[in-house]
Order: structure tokens, then sequence, then C-alpha cells
């Protein structure tokens, strides 16, 4: 739970440290009504304007409101402010009837400030008109029906009362100041030894009067401190000033994906020896720097070895809690990944907070796919391009900044302008922009794998210096059978199964090629001397405007329950000292009559020896082929003689000592129903609502999922909310819900039943 506590520590500082400031959730007791529910329903936030269905065909667009009474007691000299985080796609806030804001953009957070049309003492109403249709000139700009994912309308994530003095620290994106605003911070030199930087507060003074004013930085990571003090400034009224502070921090914790070190940096601002104003913020301190020879975090060359991901949940679309948030990162991390490209838009702040603290490398990214609009689209492009530089600047996990409306034909005019923006934001030489076109106004090239032609790709790119990351593989190609492996090996397969889009319900054989498609692929990336990274597509599976069906060529489902192409990747992280990367080993195989004999093992060791039945199958290394020779661990391949009932057994060696083992054994009839829930090492929530997954595995009397199972699965729940189909039919062995809980929640029990089956149930504290 230390992991988590990194998420929240902003909001529980402020409001114990800075009296004058404070931060609270609002996301509780408001009303909620569309064209489709004409009557006011109570909801909390995050929401989603309709609960779709799993497959998601004519999501909901149209005009929504919301709608929540408070009362506030605000004396004189302060000043209330509501911070949305995302609004689904364009809002237009009212307090107390009056027009108080009118933003466009569906993805960053925006400011109001209600001081001056709130009441006093007296109920206060804030309404909040939402328009969530086809806008060319709001980016994505691109029509739901011929969109690659969906924008799901509603307030879908946080909403704050913030309370501050009138001589207070401006919002970053909202004080709309060049390469300013808000709390900033950003090292030039960073050593082993020393770390030279500069802390930057945009400060505003809305007394009547000017104020003379100072800054204390203390920089903390655990029990060592850093304390600065800036010079004294005068600030006139009605007016706004930034103060800069040079800061040295000697031996510094460097940040990486290995080891994520993150201090807490406190701003105060001081006014007459008192006081005023608190920030707090994560910071870590990193190096990276793109050279001749490639990629360098903390002077170390570093290949970036990655996915993709869509924030969609089922069901409630994009009103994902902080903590899901968090558990996707987790699941990205335990998947084998450093990296990951939040494609095709700006995500939540939640997200980007678990990468700080799990060591996860992000690409930020615009909103943008194959759409490119007319000047006032562009100019919303530029705005987003500002907001986002502002709102994630200080987040070590950033490295790259995807300025670049992805598979868009972007004219030459909007690139030079769009690399500018950012540049004039982070006028940094560590700062990258990246784009999908090969332009010299971006740092680096990120070209999809199927951007290129079969059998090279991208492995004979060469211009001088000009590095590439290969920001999408191993999806598109196989479905078009035009990759570069030996295509007489899969002369029998149908289209479908050659395709990398595959469901867990397709079964073992598809799972395999699945994974092979994205073994293939990474093995080809490595041969490119001039690739530094790559992305994989993608990391969980998601609905799409254009086709009624969910693209599938996750390494896990929309459930996010792991496909064998998932321990593939596990399998590639090197054992060394952090918690991600122990030895693994995974048997691809249910071992069945339709089992295929060629029986994969996925695994990070030197050695693999397998047994069936505890009878010495054989010892074998990785197999090396011309798919798997430039890999960091090669699958093992075991030539099984028949099959015979039973379980298999592999066990994990590593200079000769045995260090892990794993089995399999071959599925009785179904039994029982298991239900489990998924927490990702993150506990509920009792601050807020939050959602979880729970599965409800179909297993023989042996606690073994039947994979073939369908069995319907009926689920009763109390304390908390189903969300989702019930009941439900399993895919392969596990039927899966949505639970949302509520704020201050008690224990929650669920129950799942399936005919003819002995029930199962888990209680939640």
């Amino acid at each position: 739970m230390k992991k988590l506590a990194l998420l929240f520590s902003i909001v529980l500082t402020t409001l114990a440290v800075a009296q004058s400031r404070s931060k609270v959730n609002f996301g509780t007791d408001w009303q909620f009504k569309s064209s489709e529910t004409a009557a006011w329903e109570q909801v909390s936030l995050p929401h989603t304007a309709r609960l779709e269905n799993l497959v998601v065909v004519n999501q909901f667009q149209g005009v929504c409101y919301y709608q929540k009474k408070f009362q506030i007691h605000s004396s004189p000299n302060q000043k209330q402010f509501l911070y949305f985080e995302g609004v689904m796609m364009e809002a237009e806030v009212f307090v107390n009837a009056i027009p108080v804001a009118h933003h466009k953009g569906g993805y960053l957070p925006f400011t109001v400030d209600i001081s001056k049309a709130i009441k006093d003492n007296q109920e206060n109403v804030v309404t909040v008109k939402v328009t969530n249709v086809d806008n060319p000139e709001i980016p994505p700009g691109k029509p739901i029906k011929d969109l690659d994912f969906n924008y799901y309308g509603g307030i879908y994530r946080n909403v704050y009362l913030i309370t501050t003095p009138k001589l207070y620290f401006t919002d970053a994106v909202e004080a709309h100041q060049k390469a300013g605003g808000g709390i900033s911070i950003h090292f030039d030199s960073i050593t082993a030894q020393k770390a030279l930087g500069t802390i930057k507060a945009f400060v505003k003074n809305e007394e009547a009067f000017p104020k003379k004013v100072s800054l204390k930085a203390v920089l903390t990571e655990t029990k060592n401190s850093l304390e600065n003090h800036s010079k004294i400034v005068e600030i006139p009224a009605n007016s706004s000033l930034e103060i800069s502070l040079p800061i040295t921090v000697n031996n510094p914790k460097l940040w990486s994906t290995q080891h994520p070190n993150l201090y807490n940096l406190e701003i105060s601002l001081i006014a007459d020896k008192t006081t005023i104003d608190v920030q707090n913020t994560k910071v870590g301190i990193r190096k990276i720097a793109i050279k001749e020879e490639g990629l360098y975090l903390n002077d170390v060359k570093t290949f970036l070895n990655g996915t993709n991901r869509h924030q969609e949940y089922p069901y409630i679309g994009y009103a994902l809690s902080d903590e899901a948030q968090y558990r996707d990162a987790v699941k990205i991390k335990t998947a084998g990944f450093d990296f990951v490209r939040l494609s095709h838009y700006p995500q939540s702040e939640a997200f980007l907070n678990a990468c700080d603290a799990l060591g996860i490398l992000v690409m930020d990214c615009i909103s943008g796919w194959q759409f490119f609009g007319n000047q006032t689209f562009q100019n919303n492009s530029y705005q987003e391009i500002r907001d986002l530089a502002h709102r994630d600047r200080n987040h070590p996990s950033v490295l790259f900044w995807e300025v670049s409306l992805n598979e868009s034909s972007m004219d030459a005019n909007y690139m030079k302008t769009a690399n500018a923006v950012l540049k004039e934001e982070l006028p940094y030489k560590d700062t990258y922009t990246a784009g999908w076109i090969d332009n010299a106004n971006y740092d680096l090239y990120i070209p999809a794998r199927q951007h290129g032609k079969a059998p090279d790709y991208w492995t004979q790119y060469d211009k001088g210096s000009r590095k590439i990351l290969i920001a999408e593989y191993g999806d598109w190609e196989y479905y078009a059978q035009n990759a570069g492996f030996n295509q007489k090996e899969f002369a029998g397969l149908k289209e479908e199964e050659r395709t990398s889009r595959q469901f867990r319900s397709n079964g073992e054989k598809r799972m395999l090629q699945q994974a092979f498609n994205f073994q293939e692929a990474f093995n080809s990336n490595l041969k490119g001397k001039q690739t530094i990274g790559q992305a994989n597509w993608l990391m969980f599976d998601y609905n799409r405007g254009y086709s009624p069906d969910i693209e599938s060529s996750g390494v896990s489902d929309i459930f996010r329950l792991p496909k064998f192409a998932n321990y593939f990747y596990q399998s590639q992280r090197n054992v060394n000292s952090d918690n991600y990367s122990k030895p693994m080993l995974f048997i691809a195989s249910y071992w069945n009559e339709n089992s295929p004999l060629d029986l994969t093992v996925y695994s990070n060791c030197d050695e693999v020896a397998l047994y069936l039945n505890d009878t010495f199958i054989g010892k074998q290394k990785p197999a090396i082929t011309p798919f798997s020779n430039l890999l960091p661990h090669p699958p093992f391949v075991f030539k099984m003689a028949a099959f015979q009932k039973g379980t298999l057994r592999a066990e994990g060696f590593i200079k000769g000592q045995k260090v892990v083992e794993s089995q399999v054994s071959t599925p009785e009839v179904a039994a029982k129903v298991e239900v489990a829930a998924d927490l990702s090492g993150v506990v509920l929530s009792k601050q807020t609502s939050d959602v979880i997954f729970v599965y409800a595995k179909i297993t023989d009397a042996q606690g073994t999922v039947v994979p073939d199972a369908t069995n319907e699965v009926s689920f009763a729940i109390d304390g908390a909310t189903l969300i989702g189909q019930n009941p439900i039919k399993a895919e392969a062995g596990i039927a899966t819900i949505l639970v949302k809980t509520n704020a201050n929640h008690k224990n929650i029990k669920i129950k799942a039943t399936a005919t003819g089956l002995q029930s199962g149930a888990i209680e939640l504290q």
C-alpha cells in the first residue's frame, strides 16, 4: 500500500499542512440526466453518460447534465475553484445559473473560478452541460462511426473543490503562461554525484495591495530532506509573478524503471513570515539523452520494450477510479513492459502517477487518429499541446511527447508549429518530440511496423543519427499475410488463425499464434540499428467506433485476463534486482487431448526441465530459430510424443540452480465455481467509489480451470453495485463482472452460482 499512497499524497498533504489551501474530492451527491434519462438520478463521479454493452454499438452521443447542491463557508480573503480532470467532450459550467466556464476538449483538465458566483453559507448549485457529439473542430475530430476507438461522454474523471487565499500558487494549465504557470521543476545537469535544477512557481496576488513574498522549497526522500529559500520579491496588487529558485541535490537517488525513486517537493509561499499557500508534488531525478549510439537513461544505454494502452473499461467506458488506473499500470509492469505509449490521447493523472511510482516510461500523446481538420481544429490541437505540457511536465515517467496526429495527413506547417509549441513550453535539451511522419521537426520517428514494407520493415532504416521507435507492431501485418516470416510454415492456417486478433475463447492454437506473431515481430525489430524501442499493439482489448466488435489484439482481454502472449512478454524481462524481474516460467498449454504436441514454455531461465506425471521428459535450453535468435529469452519448445492425461511440471534453472517451478493439469469435468477479485495489490478505496473486476472460474474438483467451459453464471452481491450482464456465460472457463463500490463501504459479499456446480463466494474487506 506504500505504492497506493503515492497517488494521493498531494491531496492529503496539502490539506494537512496548508490550512489556507484545501483540495477536496467533489465527486459525491451529483444528479444526472440525459436525453435517455429524463428524470434526475443520483450518481457519483467519475461517471459515464451511459452504461454500454460489452460490445459497444452506437455509443451514447448527445447532451447530458450534471448538477450538485452544496454549501460553503468562505472568508473575504479566500478563493474557490472547481478543478475538472476530464469532461468529454465539451463542458459548460454554471454556478447558481451564472455561466462561469466553457471548455472544449475531452482529455485534459480545466479550472473554474467560482469565487464570485457562490453564496456564502447558502445553498449553491453547480450545473454542468456536457456535450459529446461528433465535432470536427475538437481533437480527435473524427466521427465516432469512423474512429478506431470510442470517446465516452460524461464527467468521467475526478472533480475537486479547491480553496486558496487570494495570494496563491496558480494552476499550471489555467495560468496560460508560456513555459510557466503553477509549479515546475527541471534538472538541467544530472550526475551520480550532483543534480542541478530550477524550481519555478507562478504566484498570483488578487489582494488590493502589493505583497512581499518568498518561497521555501523542501525536497524530501525518506528521512533525508533539503531546504532552500528564495529572495523576497514584491508582487503588485492584482498581478502575477514567476519566482525561480535554484536547487542542488548531492548524491541524488536517481529515478529509473528498475528503481523509481521519488522525492516529495513541498513548496511554501511565505508573506509576512507566515505560510500563505503550500503545494506538494512528487519528483523524480533522471537523465534522458538520445545519442548516436541510442537512448540513454541515467547514462545507461536502454532499449525500450513497451506496449500501447487505451484507457477504456467494459461497460463504464472511461469512468475509471484512480485505483483502477493504478491497477492497469501494475498489469503493464507485471507483463514485462517498462514503457507505454498512451494511444491516442492524453490519459489520466492517476495513471501517470502510477507510472511514476512503478517505473514505467511514457510516451504522452495528443488526440488524433487518421484525421486532419481545419484551422480551428489545428489551433485547438496546439492548445492541447500546451495544456498537456503544463499538466505533465513534472512527471519523471514522461519520456517522449507525441505531438503528432496519429496516422493523419498533417501538413508541413502543422508539424513545424506543433513541435515549436512544445519546445516553447518545455525549452530543455531533454525535451523530445515524436511523430509518425519522418519529418525533421520531430526528434524521434515513430512508425508502426506495418507502415514499412515486408520483409525488412524498418530494420534497414538509416538516416544518420535519426532514431526510430516502432510505435505499433504485432497486429495488422499478420492479418494481411505479408509478414517477414517463412510463410510455408503456416500454409495450413486459416485466415482467422493467422491473425494476432485472438480472444481467450479461441483456444490454445490461436493464442499461441498470436504470441508467435508478437515474438517474430519483436525479434525482427531488434535487427534495426537505429531502433531504440518498440511498443506492441496492444495491452488490453478495446471497443472501436467503426467496427461492431471488440478489437482483440491485446495481450490481455478487455477484462484484463491474460492471454498466452502476456506470458511471452513477461519472459523477456531479465532476472535482476527489482520487484518485477523475478524468475518466471509459464507452460503455454491446457494439456488436454486437443493441445499441440509441440509444447511451448515461456521463461527467462537458462534451462527448463519438463516432467509428465513426474516422468522426466527432458531438459532443454531455449529454442534458437530465425524468429527468436535476437530475443533476450527465446521460448523453450518440447516435442511431446503423444498426449497422456495428467500433470505437466516444468522447472526453471539459472546457472544450474533451480529457481522456479510451474505446472498445468489436464482439466476434468466442471465441478465448482471459484470467485476471485482483481485488486492487483491496490486495496479498495474507502474515500471514493472504486471499480474492480470479479472473476467466477469454472473449475474441476481439483481447482483447475476448465478452458472450454461456457456455463452461465449468476452473481449476487451485497454492499456494492454489479455492472455488466448478469447472468453471464463464462468465456474460456471464466465469467466476469465489474463491481462498483461506494465511499465508506462496508464489507462486500459476492456469490456466484451455476447450474449443477458447487457455488463460490468471496468477501472483500
